[in-house]
């Protein structure tokens, strides 16, 4: 798709240094996206978006400026490294501080997320054909429970990129990804509900070619769901509302995992610069070796998992991406960093820098982020519980801008009797701080689990791709309410 114009990206860096800059980059970025919508079986009109432009960061005399543009002749691209400098230059003198960038090996490399069967040979009729036979899956609904209004969508999402900067790095790489999701409204004795399957809002999506659908397997994950949530539609016993032991499923631990650990440990956050966009922090800078939780709480981010929705091997900044960890024992460990908040830290970056198009500036981003798996099954997370709360996946939650109280409503939920799942209880209510939450843990479970997601940030606003996950989680004494 993309032109590999190595050419254009070293004039604009050479000329960018000639012009007096002491950092230069460039990435040229493409993505192709394809996405069909079905409603109550009757086709919606297709989407399709093709963005190809180039984004430049310079810096001059301590002072940044981006910009981007999708003329990429030779005498725009000029333009465009001129103007950034000039409007360096002439901010330089308003600095209270310069920015620096913390120094990283420069990489050539080439990579790719694996394709088996290439993503540019499906087309609508494809995407259409997969929501139509998912549509006959579900149309007359579940256990007496009509699903009366269906909107399902599924997409593909194709992104190309080249970087280089005035260091030497030089990467390319090609990422698909291959992405489903749904709203239903169901109707039950004169009841409107709405449900998602996923619930949560969430998505079924990997990074892969169109083989991602048979690895999803789709078909069986979205009957299951159904019949699921047909029961959670039917049912209307309301929760105990007192202190008790709670166990957690794999999507509502990848939410807490995602907002409670992973926002609030982005250095970009963490130092105000999100303040006015997507948020603060209840972390401080001097935080790392903090404790926030129990000896069992683990969250780590890790965008290099194979198949991976927040799938990645180098950021847009040109640095190896690796795990990162994030809580370990119930300590803050790791931060997530660019070059420019490792710079001020004085440490080197951990590849957290991304950027969803070329006129995106790349920020500190997620890109898989989970509750660490241990050694329990859910049968012994659950044996010595004598009462409490199964809260298998949630409906909606909520988080306040420094990511330290937050609430979770629960949507399949169950009673837990002397170690034994018993009957539904509708919509609990988890309602808690950061450190509570965390230091309630005291048990994980061995089968991890994630759901896709687009994780939303900065200004203009960004969504990236991510993976949530985690295994079943217990906590020990809740205050659970109800709504």
């Amino acid at each position: 798709m993309i032109a590999l114009n190595e050419d254009l990206l070293a004039s604009a860096i050479d000329l960018a240094q000639k012009l007096g800059a002491e950092y230069a980059e460039a990435r040229l970025h493409g993505t192709k996206e394809i996405g069909c919508l079905l409603r109550n079986g009757i086709p919606e009109p297709a989407t399709m978006g093709d963005f190809y432009g180039i984004g430049i960061r310079i810096i001059h005399s301590g002072s940044l400026a981006f910009s981007a543009t999708n003329d990429i002749s030779k005498e725009n691209v000029k333009g465009i490294v001129e103007s950034s400098v000039k409007r360096a230059k002439a901010s330089s003198s308003l600095l209270k501080h310069r920015i620096l960038l913390s120094e990283e090996k420069a990489i050539r490399a080439n990579w790719r997320a694996e394709e088996k069967k290439s993503v540019e040979n499906v087309g609508f009729e494809e995407l259409l054909e997969l929501l139509k036979d998912i549509d006959l899956l579900i149309k007359d609904g579940r256990r007496g429970v009509a699903f009366q209004n269906r909107l399902l969508l599924s997409s593909i999402l194709l992104e190309e990129k080249i970087y280089m900067d005035s260091n030497g790095a030089v990467i390319r790489s090609r990422v698909p990804r291959v992405g489903f999701h749904s709203y239903i409204t169901t109707s039950y004795q004169g009841k409107i509900a709405t449900i998602t399957i996923p619930s949560g809002y969430s998505q079924l999506g990997e990074s892969g070619g169109w083989e991602v659908i048979d690895r999803l397997k789709i078909f069986d994950y979205v009957q299951k769901e159904a019949e699921n949530l047909a029961l959670v539609v039917k049912n209307e016993q309301k929760p105990p509302r007192e202190t008790m032991d709670v166990v957690l499923g794999p999507q509502v631990v990848g939410i807490i995992a995602h907002e409670s650990a992973g926002h609030p440990g982005e250095a970009d956050r963490i130092l105000g610069r999100e303040a006015a966009q997507a948020g603060e922090s209840y972390l401080k800078r001097n935080d790392l070796g903090i404790k926030i939780g129990s000896k069992e709480a683990y969250v780590s981010d890790d965008p290099t998992i194979p198949h991976s929705n927040g799938f990645y091997l180098y950021d847009d900044e040109g640095v190896p991406a690796r795990k990162r960890s994030l809580i370990e024992a119930g300590v803050i460990h790791e931060f997530l960093h660019n070059r420019a908040t490792a710079r001020e830290f004085g440490i080197s970056s951990n590849g957290s820098s991304r950027a969803v198009s070329y006129d995106r500036e790349p920020i500190v981003r997620m890109g898989n982020t989970f509750v660490e798996p241990s050694d329990y099954s859910l049968e012994e997370l659950l044996e010595d519980i004598k009462f409490g709360v199964y809260i298998k996946s949630f409906m909606e939650w909520n988080i306040d801008d420094k990511r330290f109280n937050q609430r979770y409503v629960g949507l399949e939920a169950y009673s837990i009797e002397k170690g034994e799942v018993k009957g539904m209880v509708k919509n609990p209510v988890l309602e808690i701080t950061t450190p509570k939450l965390w230091s309630s843990v005291d048990a994980r479970g061995k089968e991890i689990e994630f759901v896709s997601a687009t994780c939303g940030k900065g200004d203009p606003m960004q969504g990236a791709p991510v993976w949530t996950g985690g295994p079943n989680m217990r906590l020990r004494g809740i205050r659970i309410g109800g709504r």
